[in-house]
């Protein structure tokens, strides 16, 4: 599988959120997105990222940023999580992998000696016309709004 890469165009998607709305790529024309990929929801390193995007998200905005958090969670791990930790932020339900596998973000992951097929955590920032002007390919969990700030 081919991870996007900066000049690479977005696929269109349309997958539900934490609510059950369907969510398109299309829906953030004209806009710059983050597209943030994290592997499970309540997990350590997930909940440290997308916690810190919280807690920068009046900032994001600023610059002009809406955010999307993707994982193969379902709606309502998403939902729980979105509420546990009061995000401000769409979580996609991408339990059929059409976002992952759009962005090439599943695949061979090493942990503790165990090699397993997962998510990547990689952020893709897209400008307003579909197209990556950025990869981030080693998330800073904890300090991952100052990495898109950059």
């Amino acid at each position: 599988m081919k991870t996007l890469k900066a000049g690479d165009t977005v696929p269109n998607f349309t997958v539900n959120d934490q609510d059950g709305n369907a969510i398109s790529l299309s829906d953030y024309k004209g806009k710059k997105l983050v597209v943030f990929f994290y592997p499970k929801a309540n997990t350590p390193g997930c909940t440290a990222e997308a916690c810190n995007l919280r807690d920068n998200y009046a900032e994001l905005q600023s610059q002009g940023y809406e955010l999307l958090g993707v994982s193969a969670d379902s709606e309502k791990k998403q939902s729980n999580f979105k509420e546990k930790f009061d995000f401000p932020f769409p979580l996609l339900a991408d339990e059929n992998k059409e976002v992952i596998n759009a962005f090439g973000v599943w695949g061979l992951k090493k942990f503790m000696g165990r090699e397993y097929d997962g998510i990547h955590r990689k952020t893709f920032i897209v400008d307003e016309k579909g197209v990556v002007s950025r990869v981030i390919d080693k998330v800073k969990t904890k300090d991952h709004a100052a990495q898109i700030l950059e």
